[in-house]
């Protein structure tokens, strides 16, 4: 189930109270592809082992946060740093 996009306009970062945007098609690609090799970690330090159908991003906080069944879990320990998709 896709998240209503009406919904972005009322949500934002528990971290940092910015914006959210819905991660890039690209980036979400290669989220999934990471989390398939047990390298993206939430920040409550667990490995991701469920593949995402949705992202939403802060780009102000480098967050990652996922949308699971057409809904955001906007938990802070359930957030993923942006940084994990950047380097090897």
């Amino acid at each position: 189930m896709p998240l209503d996009r009406a919904l972005l306009d009322i949500i934002c970062c528990p971290v940092t109270r910015t914006p959210l945007e819905i991660l890039s098609e690209r980036e979400l690609a290669e989220l999934n592809q990471r989390v398939a090799a047990g390298r993206i970690k939430n920040r409550d330090e667990a490995v991701v082992s469920e593949p995402l159908d949705q992202a939403l991003v802060t780009r102000a906080g480098k967050l990652i946060y996922p949308v699971r069944d057409g809904i955001p879990v906007l938990l802070e320990d359930q957030a993923m740093a942006l940084a994990q998709l950047e380097g090897p």
